[in-house]
């Protein structure tokens, strides 16, 4: 039920599953897999996406061995079967996935510890009184939070059985969740020229910059795109938010098409595009929906628009007078009233 069904205007496509991309070369308009073959274009999309960050010490990095993360539905499976009751999970970080987790864990009857080095729950994309608010609810339900402080190391030889903490705590644990963040898929575009930092930079089209000059017949697209998104400023921003796959789709699809049929493709390249990001996150019996981009407030910027933060609530992240993005605690169509605003 949770394969994407293949539409009809893809019923031609080649599909290579299993196979990998080593590397590219984007003069020569080739693609060499990990098993030699090389494989010509016409034209190039990069959407290989991130992979999870995991920690470079203690017992294998394997679910076999207690260590799991979140990205792929064999990833949810093998963990889901580790979260029976009385379990002590110990979840490493808290963003999205480190708060949802610790949220399913604990209605599920685990006994819950969070570790992170941020000084409270989903920090950066609240701010602070709305982070300070998300972590009483999850310490109402029984979380136990240690913040400000990161791991130094997981004990345990085959099978993980804790954490040692950067303050010298220690914490037991039968499963551990590593939810750290994410690194890009980009290795394979190294030695083209192009800036690699944090994805892959862009412009306005997804095409990507070698020496500031776009590469024409190339988009990238999805979570390792870094693109500036003028509906709120001309610097580039990487988004993993899960609307921007759709939304920089769209936009190669246009840019590649019109490159292909000569017609057009200066028009297409410069009409204006701009994304609005968005997310949602179940947590208990809340959710939280937000529109726009809430970590370009200003530091004072963050004010309650309706509502109370104990209950439900609709936060606006202002810079300057502007209202650059909104957060919804619950009060669903009221934040969504919100959105034409940002």
């Amino acid at each position: 039920r949770l394969v994407f069904r293949v539409r009809d205007q893809a019923s031609d496509v080649v599909w290579r599953l299993g196979d990998r991309a080593a590397s590219a070369d984007l003069d020569a308009r080739t693609v060499t897999l990990h098993h030699g073959e090389v494989l010509d274009y016409d034209v190039l999309v990069a959407a290989t996406g991130v992979t999870a960050w995991r920690l470079p010490f203690g017992p294998p990095a394997a679910a076999s061995a207690g260590r799991h993360v979140i990205r792929t539905l064999d990833d949810a499976t093998a963990l889901r079967s580790e979260l029976v009751p009385g379990a002590h999970v110990l979840v490493l970080g808290a963003g999205f996935i480190g708060c949802e987790l610790a949220a399913t864990a604990t209605a599920l009857g685990c006994r819950v510890s969070c570790v992170a080095i941020d000084a409270a729950p989903m920090l950066r994309p609240l701010g602070p009184e709305l982070a300070a608010e998300l972590r009483r609810r999850h310490e109402a339900h029984g979380v136990d939070f240690h913040l400000g402080v990161g791991v130094t190391d997981l004990v345990g030889d085959q099978h993980v059985e804790g954490a040692v903490l950067s303050d010298g705590a220690h914490l037991q644990a039968d499963v551990v969740v590593e939810a750290l963040g994410s690194r890009c898929n980009v290795g394979w575009l190294e030695g083209n020229g192009l800036d690699l930092v944090d994805g892959v930079l862009t412009d306005a089209a997804l095409r990507p910059l070698r020496d500031g000059v776009p590469v024409d017949g190339v988009a990238v697209v999805g979570d390792i795109a870094r693109f500036p998104n003028v509906r709120f400023d001309e610097r580039a921003h990487r988004v993993e938010h899960w609307s921007l796959p759709t939304d920089t789709g769209r936009r190669a699809g246009a840019v590649l098409a019109a490159y292909l049929s000569g017609e057009g493709y200066d028009d297409v390249v410069a009409r204006r595009w701009e994304v609005l990001p968005s997310f949602w996150s179940d947590q208990y019996d809340i959710r939280l929906q937000s529109f726009g981009m809430p970590g370009l407030a200003d530091a004072d910027g963050i004010r309650l628009l309706e509502g109370d933060l104990a209950g439900e609530c609709v936060v606006g992240y202002h810079r300057g007078d502007e209202l650059v993005g909104v957060v919804g605690l619950g009060m669903l169509k009221n934040v969504m009233a919100y959105r034409t605003q940002v």
